[in-house]
């Protein structure tokens, strides 16, 4: 009879400090040319141990230790952001205003200068003298914008018109997740958009894509990640927003407030192009750091 094997038990993998694990993540994110590497390490740790940012640095400060498992999932995150995924679709969540927002492989990762765009709107919508103000996101994507609106202006209708079937399931999704039942998601080119509310409506807004066809990003995030149709606008980058002018023209009534984001270079050609199609009062206005970033003009 052979003698039984004595077992010999595995030494445990150790747990690994938190402060270690930031500074690695740090110093592969900064090698790969991410930017803001700190930020994202630290959101990325965030997500692997379900807490936030300032819960992580209070961690690191704790001399705090996570898990073999949860060091090897953080490492696994930080190649791929490493490779330049989008912060956002490791996570699959983006930030905007007071929201959290679903967003993954086939819709716009909304950007924080929206918020301030977004801000334009809004501020149209509260001063609607009507008890039940209409607006239009024309191309929603993820839905940021019209929740945006619908949320924060809780007496508001709605309505948030995409013809990406990718992007429409990412809207839904949020809608749905957020609850906003003064929102109605609407899958339709926006060129042919919701002809029952002619002349009805308060404020439409806009995020179009808007980059010309031939200047490619320079961030690999977008370039790589950012579906086209949401990104390229023609060879000038205006055709959506020519489309845009007169829709909106068709959907609001006189007095109505147009809110359109656009690329730093391309105010000047807007408000032109606005004013030729008859709209009043064309301004373009500036972002946080200092760039032209949206034009408002009434019907």
């Amino acid at each position: 009879m052979t003698p039984e094997a004595s077992e010999t038990p595995l030494p445990e993998t150790p747990a690994v400090a938190v402060r270690d694990l930031r500074d690695d993540a740090v110093a592969q994110l900064a090698r790969a040319g991410v930017p803001d590497p700190e930020v994202d390490a630290e959101l990325l740790i965030g997500h692997v141990l379900g807490v936030g940012r300032g819960r992580v640095q209070a961690l690191i400060v704790m001399d705090a230790e996570a898990s073999p498992e949860e060091a090897s999932r953080l490492r696994e995150f930080v190649e791929r952001r490493a490779a330049r995924e989008p912060l956002q679709h490791i996570t699959g969540r983006a930030p905007f205003r007071s929201l959290e927002l679903n967003v993954g492989p086939g819709v716009f990762v909304p950007r924080p200068e929206t918020e301030q765009v977004a801000q334009f709107a809004i501020d149209a919508l509260r001063a609607v003298p009507t008890p039940e103000p209409v607006a239009v996101d024309l191309g929603t994507g993820s839905g940021a914008i019209a929740l945006a609106l619908a949320t924060e202006v809780p007496h508001a209708r709605v309505y948030a018109v995409e013809n990406s079937p990718e992007a429409f399931i990412w809207a839904r999704q949020n809608i749905d997740e957020v609850g906003a039942e003064n929102l109605t998601p609407v899958f339709i080119d926006l060129a042919d958009a919701l002809p029952q509310l002619d002349g009805t409506v308060d404020v439409v807004i806009s995020n179009p894509p808007y980059v010309p066809d031939d200047a490619i990003p320079r961030d690999p995030e977008v370039r790589l990640h950012d579906p086209h149709a949401a990104l390229y606008g023609g060879p000038d980058g205006l055709d959506v927003v020519r489309t845009i002018s007169r829709v909106a023209h068709r959907l609001l009534h006189p007095g109505g407030t147009l809110v359109l984001e656009h690329g730093e270079l391309q105010g000047a050609a807007i408000r032109e192009l606005l004013t030729a199609d008859g709209w009043r009062a064309a301004a373009t206005h500036r972002d946080l750091t200092t760039r032209d970033r949206a034009t408002t003009a009434l019907r």
